[in-house]
């Protein structure tokens, strides 16, 4: 079996991984996944796509991740390996995306505007 790769994005995360078969192992920028995402809820996000495809402990995973926070790196993570999973059980594909695993998340950090401290936030208003 080849070795598979695909990427996965969220907010500012890049989640670059390659995948082929092996004994389950997930190594992210060279630390165990469960070492890298100390959180429980961060490293459910990770494995949800191999539970939901019964393919749990069946493959390595490599992952380059860069950028963002925890949340979104695991996200990021997550598409990547749902992505990957569909290449190769194209079959799995409608049981991803009844999850919502397969939709890249378009929202993003909305930029600070000129005159204004924030975003959205103003300036208090003096009238006299």
């Amino acid at each position: 079996m080849e070795v598979i790769n695909t990427l996965g994005r969220r907010k500012t995360a890049v989640a670059r991984i390659y995948m082929k078969k092996g004994s389950g192992q997930i190594t992210i920028n060279g630390r165990d996944y469960k070492e890298y995402f100390p959180l429980a809820t961060t490293q459910y996000v990770v494995v949800q796509p191999l539970q939901i495809a019964n393919a749990e402990g069946q493959y390595d995973i490599k992952v380059n991740l860069d950028g963002g926070g925890i949340s979104g790196q695991a996200e990021a993570l997550s598409l990547a390996i749902s992505r990957a999973l569909v290449e190769m059980f194209p079959d799995v594909r409608p049981a991803l995306k009844v999850k919502g695993l397969l939709r890249r998340d378009p929202r993003m950090v909305e930029r600070k505007k000129p005159g204004q401290p924030k975003a959205r936030k103003r300036f208090q208003f003096s009238k006299r």
